[in-house]
């Protein structure tokens, strides 16, 4: 009787967390596609109706966290900051349309991090990015000032793009090398250009670029680890419980056959 009523436990179990699992995914696909509609409404110049399709994902977003916690505080945070820059951008007629894209485009690549498991958007602006670091480097060493600060310009608002979707993928301590040295060579880039010694900074800040590509963090998240113990616990309890009344019954069988 015991065996079955662990059995049942491990199944219901198992099939509730697979219903919502499955409710969870389905809300997040919903507000990434909402996210990538904005996205191209923007892109075509038609910022009312990306104004309005961004406060669609709100009203939806406040919806699916008031039913279920599909998202962890700093993922909240992330997306909240994303979204109202998006919308303050789309908003504002003193915004270029690039900046407005821009921000769209920042908000989009939030959703895609924390929806995607694999291969998340932001890592598509690998080879940009490098391309960009290139030929700022490539301008050092040939000391070509002007070109050397608008590569470095672009590569910074580049960087500001994907920022917000690294700090959902990639490990804090890594973030926080990158961000210390692009800063301080934007402050001092005019140092950096003219000193000797300024080619290993440059050197480095490709190193620190490059590992955030490499290195991206895929790890599972910690509820879902606690969900898959927790299961593989009352299973292996099962099958020891299951194991241990056989051995006992064999055992039970064989002094009674001793014993007639």
């Amino acid at each position: 009787m015991v065996k079955k009523i662990l059995l049942l436990a491990a199944i219901i179990f198992a099939v509730n967390f697979s219903n919502v699992h499955a409710q969870s995914s389905s809300n997040l696909v919903k507000l990434d596609e909402i996210a990538d509609e904005a996205l191209q409404l923007a892109k075509l110049g038609r910022y009312e109706e990306t104004e309005k399709m961004l406060s669609y994902f709100s009203d939806r977003f406040i919806k699916v966290t008031a039913k279920e916690q599909i998202f962890s505080m700093d993922e909240l945070r992330i997306i909240t900051v994303s979204h109202n820059q998006a919308m303050q951008a789309v908003r504002n007629t003193g915004v270029s349309d690039a900046e407005k894209t821009n921000s769209v485009t920042k908000f989009r690549l939030v959703i895609d991090a924390i929806k995607s498991t694999h291969q998340p958007l932001w890592t598509a602006m690998e080879e940009q990015m490098m391309g960009t670091f290139s030929q700022a480097q490539a301008a050092l060493k040939k000391q070509n000032s002007e070109e050397f600060h608008v590569k470095l310009n672009a590569l910074l608002s580049q960087y500001d793009m994907i920022q917000p979707s690294l700090k959902v993928d990639v490990a804090p301590e890594r973030i926080l090398k990158l961000d210390d040295r692009l800063q301080y060579i934007n402050q001092n880039s005019t140092q950096v250009f003219s000193q000797k010694g300024s080619q290993k900074e440059m050197d480095a800040l490709g190193q620190d670029l490059k590992s955030i590509f490499d290195a991206q963090e895929d790890e599972a998240d910690p509820s879902l680890w606690w969900v898959i113990i927790t299961t593989g616990s009352i299973i292996i309890l099962t099958l020891s419980y299951v194991g241990w009344r056989k051995y006992k019954g064999g055992k039970e069988k064989s002094i009674k056959e001793r014993n007639d």
